[in-house]
């Protein structure tokens, strides 16, 4: 009689691991669904990156480029020169950011100290299209926005 209670728990024993797995959209393949209050797996903590807190300079990498001549190295009143007002003038600790923008294109020009205590002096420019913000030629954006 034992046997036969055993035996007839067997379905059903199967039709709760059959229930457990659902079939992924599409694939006809299974995919394990955790069961109510199961732990879930969790996952190794992200190292967060060091942050200096000596208070030592980090001096900038300054971006080499053909066409960028009179816009690397400058400051914000020198490109402000060459370039008229800034659309934006973003400051975020030490560092600044300068947009310049016409039709054909928007110019990023993010300016850093070049050593302790210096004035910001632009070190990377980016360009993009003003129409759809695609990325466009550097040199191309700086030579359409000079001040004429």
């Amino acid at each position: 009689m034992t046997r036969l209670i055993a035996l007839a728990l067997i379905p059903l024993l199967g039709a709760c691991v059959a229930g457990s797995q659902t079939p992924a959209p599409g694939t006809g393949a299974s995919v394990a669904v955790p069961r109510a209050g199961a732990r879930q797996p969790v996952p190794p903590p992200s190292r967060p990156r060091p942050v200096d807190t000596t208070g030592a300079f980090m001096s900038p990498r300054v971006m080499s480029l053909p066409g960028t001549d009179g816009v690397i190295g400058a400051n914000a009143a020198d490109l402000q020169r060459v370039f008229g007002p800034a659309r934006l003038d973003v400051f975020e600790g030490d560092a600044r950011k300068l947009q310049f923008s016409g039709e054909p294109c928007v110019l990023d020009i993010y300016l850093y100290p070049m050593r302790k205590g210096a004035e910001p002096a632009a070190t990377y420019v980016d360009a993009r299209r003003s129409s759809d913000g695609l990325d466009v030629d550097r040199a191309s954006c700086i030579a359409a926005l000079r001040r004429r």
